[in-house]
């Protein structure tokens, strides 16, 4: 799910504070440190939430290792973690023993008993999925049965009336309460686990070093990042939008790219705050991996509605004709990239159409709230989301890794990924563990 988020005063104060801790253990890169110098157990690349969580995991498996984690950002969660919208997924959605509905449940579990142990604002608040009409009964029975097969708890199908005492605004036929979804702080929860990780001076966190070569050799493995080399035993990449670029690096031949896709959101002004309690989603088109556009809650305020999903130019381009050649170039010569498109052309005109018309958008968000207007709404910044494709055009739907002797990349975390990122990182504990002999 792609979104923004806002950085605030305590937050960035948190981070200024852990920057000149007395550990040590978080460098901006403004020198050269000692963390050339050493041999790490544990490299992990990438400081978003499943990076981190990995590193967090690891830490707590192995309480003596030594971990790296490189950043090629100043900060903790600046991509996808920081620009999500802070649900909780139930794991209602996702087919039954994939590792999406495994880790998302288990990991929703553990992700609400943490941010409870470390006070990270978060909010179990559930959301209800609506049918809008009658032809689509069918596809809400399917969800249904599908979160039964899941084990989703409290999960209960619910009529008009039902649905008009939780969200009395909302125009539908029929609606799955899904009470055990909520709302967190993705960001604080980061800030968090890095607090946990370098606290005793076992883990380190460099910023702003984006790594371009991974070596391995019979004992270790050598990352370049910036000017500086690094050497681990073992190496993590859990680099997001660029964890394709990061395995290519280390010479992984990997069928799967990264084509980026981006959220647009509006914002409901305060004065129209009133028209939703809590989480409202439409029935998601089973042909298109994306949600549809949908109300939601956010942990420290406000109220998001969207996103549409759109190709875009640039890995990172959160600005509307936001454009580099070379990843352009990259994503608009990958054969899969056009069979899609192929495949979903008519569905993303109408994506477009919404991204350059606040009316089409506006349309989109009545379907579920009737009483929307234009003047309700305000700019909100959007998001990235990393889309792994095949070269067959078909969307790679579940989590996906590839390992090397000493090397384990993770080239697929889709949504829910930020609510499954503690599972995920116990998945790559044991992967760990199995795959190098620990």
């Amino acid at each position: 799910m792609l979104s923004h988020y806002r950085v605030n005063f305590v937050r960035a104060s948190y981070l200024l504070a852990m920057q000149t801790s007395s550990t040590g253990s978080v460098s901006r890169r403004t020198q050269s440190t000692s963390s050339t110098q050493k041999t790490y157990d544990f490299i992990i690349v990438g400081a978003g939430i499943v990076g981190l969580a990995t590193a967090y995991k690891l830490h707590l498996q192995f309480p003596d290792a030594t971990l790296l984690v490189l950043e090629k950002e100043q900060r903790v969660a600046a991509h996808q973690t920081s620009k999500n919208s802070g649900v909780i997924h139930s794991g209602i959605y996702y087919k039954p023993g994939s590792y999406k509905a495994r880790n998302c449940r288990d990991g929703r579990h553990q992700l609400v008993q943490f941010c409870q142990e470390h006070e990270v604002p978060m909010e179990v608040c559930g959301k209800v999925i609506v049918a809008t009409k009658e032809e689509e009964l069918d596809r809400l029975d399917k969800i249904y049965d599908r979160g039964i097969q899941n084990e989703i708890e409290g999960i209960k199908m619910i009529d008009v009336q039902e649905l008009a005492a939780i969200e009395p605004h909302v125009a539908g036929v029929k609606a799955i309460h899904v009470p055990c979804a909520g709302i967190v702080d993705y960001v604080g929860m980061c800030e968090r686990m890095m607090d946990a990780i370098t606290r005793d001076g076992r883990g380190t966190i460099e910023f702003g070093a984006r790594v371009h070569k991974i070596k391995e050799s019979s004992d270790e493995v050598l990352v370049s990042a910036g000017n500086d080399q690094y050497k681990g035993r073992y190496l993590i990449n859990c680099a997001g939008l660029y964890c394709d670029h990061v395995a290519k690096s280390a010479g992984i031949a990997s069928p799967v790219k990264i084509v980026p896709f981006k959220g647009e959101y509006y914002e409901l002004k305060p004065e129209a705050e009133y028209l939703v309690n809590h989480l409202i989603y439409p029935l998601p088109n089973p042909e298109f991996p994306f949600l549809g556009v949908h109300f939601t809650r956010m942990a420290l305020g406000g109220i998001e509605c969207g996103p549409n999903a759109v190709f875009v130019f640039k890995r990172e381009g959160y600005n509307k004709f936001a454009f580099d050649l070379k990843e352009s170039m990259e994503s608009l010569t990958f054969p899969g990239f056009w069979k899609m498109a192929s495949k979903h052309w008519r569905m993303g005109l109408d994506e477009y159409k919404r991204s350059f018309s606040k009316e089409a958008f506006v349309k989109g968000l009545q379907t579920l709230i009737p009483e929307v207007r234009s003047h309700h709404l305000k700019d909100s910044p959007a998001g990235v989301r990393a889309m792994a494709l095949q070269p067959d055009g078909e969307i790679l739907d579940d989590f996906y890794f590839e390992q090397a002797d000493r090397q384990i990349h993770v080239l697929n975390a889709p949504s829910p990924a930020a609510t499954a990122c503690l599972s995920l990182g116990d998945e790559l504990v044991r992967k760990c563990q199995t795959e190098f002999n620990l």
